[in-house]
């Protein structure tokens, strides 16, 4: 066994067979446990030299609603030679990294008959259970996010299925998602047809016909938009795969280009890291209230904050969420944080921008998707088949994960534990899904979403 000591100021290392933590000195009861230099809670008793630090002798030190002052650090920012990739370029200027035609229904009443359609056509069903009675504020979400996805430029053409008694009817729903090419977008209301299924099949072939018009060019690769985002993680989580997606992250926004941080529980105890990085006192602003605010819709509803990480986390060796935050958001690298977003927005800024939402995978991946994200970079260390609409790259924290899931699993970073340098191998595999190759889960033809639901239900 040896051990990986992350900093200098660190009173812990990870176990580099099992990625549990092993005390580096005399640790006494009620002090500071610290990990990547930074606190990841408190011993809860005295911890000797050499004993397994865990969930029996570390606590959280994490407090609810904080106040926060702007202390700007300087970021590195490294001059990249730019690079180029093979997209769709759609008449709005928009890019497209795929060309497939999308089903979404305005409701879930209409699930069924957008997998016939699938079938029939080949279209991809993005199925979900909401779009009627749903109120206010919620009702709006859906809204949103859906639009986001009939907006997304990875579809060459999209059919909006709609049922026609629903909340979100076709009418109502176009007043969120305002003016659309009619070309690349159709519209079906299932009650106003005597046959929905020949009548959604003749637009569908349609909507196909117009994509097989699109042809790859080469664009800059400034025009990329990258979601970053990570699911069953372990001990190695934030040794190897998030700051291998952090360098690349950065090496995106140097050239121009955007990348997304999203699962602001998971940024709970990490989240002074980002906010030093804002680029602007507004910034830091929208920081402060994105994170204050989570915490109250958590206490709003009677729930600890902390009640994270995952029986799998701490199963991987994660106690804490502090521990668990501090691995996620090197994700986001060391670049400058130039814009909040909130959920159900779409990126207009390039950069690292922090989008509001949950850190659930399905909710996560698809509030990525919506904002307009070409491809997520997903890092794991227990492994999962869950694919979004747009290409989601796998990438396993540990070569065992990958060397078992193969059909889950795209890219190894387990390497970086023996020392290897993955940059610039890393770099050209996620260019190369950008210019066409499939991802596991795209072969699998896993593409789900879920929206995010906090409101009442008729």
């Amino acid at each position: 066994m040896s051990l990986i000591r992350i900093h200098p100021a660190d009173s812990v290392a990870v176990d580099s067979e099992t990625g549990h933590k092993t005390a580096l000195c005399d640790i006494p009861a009620g002090s500071r446990v610290i990990k990547y230099g930074f606190s990841i809670g408190v011993a809860t008793r005295g911890i000797k030299k050499g004993e397994r630090v865990h969930t029996d002798n570390l606590k959280t030190a994490l407090s609810l609603r904080e106040d926060y002052s702007y202390s700007p650090a300087p970021c590195a920012l490294p001059r990249v030679e730019p690079a180029t990739v093979n997209a769709y370029i759609r008449p709005d200027g928009e890019i497209g990294i795929r060309n497939d035609v999308w089903i979404i229904p305005t409701v879930g009443c209409v699930n069924g008959v957008a997998k016939r359609l699938s079938e029939l056509t080949g279209a991809v069903p993005l199925t979900h259970p909401y779009g009627c009675s749903q109120l206010g504020g919620d009702h709006l979400t859906t809204q949103k996010i859906l639009s986001g996805l009939v907006r997304h430029p990875n579809a060459g053409g999209v059919l909006v299925l709609g049922l026609g008694c629903e909340n979100n009817n076709i009418a109502e729903f176009k007043k969120v998602l305002g003016e659309v090419d009619p070309a690349r977008v159709k519209f079906l209301n299932a009650q106003d047809v005597s046959d929905e299924i020949s009548e959604g099949v003749k637009l569908i072939n349609e909507l196909k016909s117009l994509a097989s018009s699109f042809e790859r060019r080469p664009v800059p690769v400034s025009k990329l938009k990258i979601g970053l985002k990570c699911g069953g993680s372990d001990g190695f989580s934030g040794i190897t795969a998030n700051p291998l997606i952090g360098r690349f992250s950065d090496i995106i926004v140097s050239m121009g280009g955007s990348a997304v941080l999203t699962e602001v529980p998971e940024m709970f105890g990490a989240e002074k890291i980002l906010m030093d990085r804002c680029e602007s006192r507004e910034t830091f602003d929208k920081t402060v209230r994105l994170i204050n605010n989570f915490k109250d819709y958590f206490t709003s509803h009677g729930q600890e904050i902390y009640e994270n990480p995952s029986p799998g986390n701490r199963a991987g060796g994660i106690t804490t969420l502090e521990e668990k935050s501090l691995g996620c958001v090197q994700k986001g690298g060391t670049y400058p944080v130039s814009d909040v977003l909130d959920y159900g927005d779409r990126l207009a800024k390039p950069g690292l921008n922090l989008l509001n939402g949950p850190g659930n995978d399905i909710v996560a991946i698809t509030n990525l998707a919506a904002c307009g994200c070409h491809l997520i970079l997903f890092s794991t260390g227990r492994g999962t088949p869950l694919g979004s609409p747009v290409p989601t790259v796998k990438i396993s924290s540990n070569t065992p994960l990958y060397q078992k899931k193969r059909g889950w699993i795209d890219f190894d970073a387990g390497g970086i534990l023996d020392g290897k340098n993955l940059d610039s191998e890393f770099f050209d595999y996620i260019l190369s899904v950008a210019n066409g190759e499939k991802t596991a889960s795209e072969n699998n033809k896993s593409a789900e979403i879920a929206l995010f639901k906090d409101g009442v239900t008729l």
